[in-house]
């Protein structure tokens, strides 16, 4: 019996000891699911942070080729005029204004000849990087409607306009007409009689005074001089009756009393001679608004950010003291567009002049 005992007893702690070492080994096994558990949390936490990172590498790679470190050298600025002149004097005005803001040096390189057709060539043929920048004027958009030029606006990109000039419809003092109207009934009344001096065929006062003819039905004689300037003195010597020039180029005789403009082609008032009417306001709203322009233009490949850079450069240098000082000065109006607005003025140039020059009978 007490062997049946001893043998009962020993049995139960058989049992209790292999039941604890059951115990043992599930806590085991459920401690080290927790630590494998914790273990691929951190993986997946250092894999999320990895994708992260490489999100942010690749949107910072992306911002990075946007920018542009230009420039860093010189600029050379192509004005299609000759040295000494009022397009010269104002792209080195503007260059000097502009080197502030760019970091760099601006050079200024005259090539003039076909009336701004070589140097205006050079500059839509130049290599598209940039550092050659072109002072284009108006002629861009009139050349080839002439025959007188194998580019046109299509072929450049728009940095920036600085400047335009309207038509001023000018006469001597004692003219039997004070106004616009009563000059266009004058020349109703007596068609072919009014002299109207300009500075060339197909010049851009040639083109003012056609485009008079066309919006108002009138007829002149247009008489052709080498510039506006000998036109000017005609006027004053009584040789011919009228001119449609820039307000600068008549300026001085206007404040002397000798001569009058009437008004202007342009949508506004110019500040050059901020009491004479502009067209519209003397009831002539069909006038195409004609008169040289200025501006930036680089080849038409150049990168858009490069554009952008000179862009911005040259349209705070147009706002500089010593610009404005300069055009105030000569009488020249400032008028900023950026680049969209800009090329949206050469392509309306453009497609007006191709409608006005064919009338002219020019070969």
């Amino acid at each position: 019996m007490k062997k049946f005992h001893a043998l009962a007893l020993a049995l139960l702690l058989i049992f209790a000891l292999a039941a604890c070492a059951s115990e043992d080994a599930g806590n085991n096994a459920a401690n080290q699911t927790g630590n494998n558990d914790g273990s691929n949390n951190a993986q997946n936490d250092s894999a999320n942070e990895s994708e992260s990172g490489d999100e942010e590498s690749a949107e910072d790679g992306g911002n990075e080729a946007v920018q542009t470190d230009f420039p860093e050298g010189p600029i050379e600025l192509i004005v299609p005029h000759a040295a000494g002149g009022g397009t010269d004097a104002t792209a080195r005005a503007l260059a000097s204004a502009a080197e502030e803001h760019l970091g760099v040096s601006i050079g200024v390189v005259n090539r003039e000849g076909g009336g701004g057709a070589v140097g205006m060539t050079a500059g839509a043929n130049a290599n598209p990087d940039g550092y050659t920048v072109t002072m284009a004027t108006v002629e861009l958009t009139t050349l080839p409607h002439l025959g007188l030029a194998e580019i046109s606006y299509e072929d450049v990109k728009p940095v920036a306009q600085i400047n335009f000039d309207p038509a001023a419809v000018t006469v001597p003092v004692d003219a039997p007409y004070d106004t616009l109207q009563e000059f266009i009934d004058y020349a109703k009344e007596h068609p072919g009689e009014i002299q109207m001096g300009n500075s060339g065929p197909g010049s851009i006062w040639h083109l003012a005074a056609a485009a008079i003819e066309t919006a108002t039905g009138v007829e002149f004689t247009h008489v052709p001089f080498d510039g506006a300037a000998p036109a000017v003195t005609d006027l004053l010597g009584g040789h011919i009756d009228a001119v449609p020039v820039s307000p600068a180029e008549v300026l001085a005789q206007v404040e002397a009393g000798e001569l009058k403009t009437l008004a202007i082609m342009a949508e506004e008032r110019t500040d050059v001679m901020p009491d004479v009417p502009t067209f519209e306001e003397e009831g002539i709203t069909d006038a195409v608004y004609v008169g040289p322009w200025r501006g930036l233009t680089v080849p038409k490949d150049t990168p858009d950010e490069v554009v952008k850079v000179l862009q911005d450069a040259f349209m705070k240098a147009a706002e500089e003291d010593e610009f404005v000082e300069y055009m105030e000065n000569n009488g020249l109006g400032i008028v900023i567009e950026d680049a969209e607005g800009f090329g949206q003025v050469m392509k309306e140039s453009h497609e007006s002049f191709g409608e006005l020059i064919p009338q002219l009978g020019i070969e």
